[in-house]
């Protein structure tokens, strides 16, 4: 499967977050991609009114998120945000098939409340790991501050994922930039599975913020943690090649699934739902 990354920017205004997103669906079209993953949050940026932006999943903005994919034949993967029935909103990660039909709604488990940000104050945890078919190939999804539990990639491996996704608006500080790398390419190694991470870029229009945004360095890694795309820090579009031949070369000598001691530690959880979550 040829998987594209679209790392841009995050408007405060939806509008001008879909535009981004429809000119790079058709971007990564062009370069013969199949799929395309975008960062999280793009229907806003953090420091916008979240609860003002956020849409059902069957609102405007998810609509014109699967016309882009159907009109493209490209399945497409973004971080959007629906309205919760607490007050607060989800932070959720979409994928429209080809046909444009959503083929899976993932909730953000792990909020981050870390390093002086508190997105609970206004986001609601999801619960629930989400395995979607797509492109012929079985696909994980994590969000962002996921990527610091590595239970839900382990879990999503082990419950037959070939390769993981993962949106993200991965601030910027202290080290965050190695954690990030670093990071990435360990949920690769130790899962000996693909995973593909777009990360959002500053936006230049937008006054700077105390609100967390992106670092850039999206990133497409192999099963042996090899990066086989980095896409820097600026906003850009590029497409790589997933390939399951390779995830199973590497299994073959590197079995660290199948050598697991579920009779010590316990079985990760499976059984991720493969149907889209209902809105909140």
């Amino acid at each position: 499967m040829r998987v594209a990354l679209g790392q841009l920017p995050v408007s405060s205004v939806p509008s001008v977050n879909l535009a981004r997103v429809e000119a790079a669906v058709t971007s990564a079209a062009a370069q013969g991609a199949q799929l395309a993953v975008f960062p999280e949050g793009m229907q806003a940026r953090f420091s916008a009114d979240l609860r003002q932006a956020a849409q059902p999943l069957d609102g405007p903005f998810c609509a014109d998120l699967a016309q882009a994919a159907r009109r493209n034949g490209v399945a497409v993967v973004a971080g959007v945000f629906e309205p919760a029935d607490d007050g607060r909103v989800f932070n959720t990660t979409v994928a429209f098939d080809t046909d444009g039909r959503l083929a899976a709604a993932y909730r953000k488990i792990h909020l981050f409340d870390a390093l002086g940000q508190r997105e609970s104050d206004s986001v609601a945890p999801g619960a629930e790991p989400v395995i979607a078919d797509l492109g012929g190939l079985r696909v994980g999804f994590m969000t962002c501050y996921d990527l610091r539990f590595p239970e839900l990639a382990r879990t999503l491996a082990a419950d037959g994922a070939d390769l993981l996704v993962l949106p993200a608006g991965w601030a910027s500080g202290l080290f965050k930039e190695e954690h990030w790398v670093t990071l990435v390419r360990a949920r690769a190694i130790e899962n000996t599975i693909w995973v593909a991470a777009a990360d959002q870029v500053p936006d230049p229009e937008e006054k700077p913020t105390a609100a967390p945004t992106g670092i850039g360095r999206s990133l497409l890694v192999d099963p042996m943690g090899t990066v086989r795309m980095d896409l820097g820090s600026a906003e850009s579009v590029a497409v790589g090649e997933v390939d399951p031949a390779r995830t199973a070369q590497v299994r073959s000598v590197l079995p660290c699934l199948s050598n697991r001691r579920d009779d010590v530690f316990g079985a990760p959880r499976t059984g991720a739902p493969r149907t889209p979550v209902a809105a909140g």
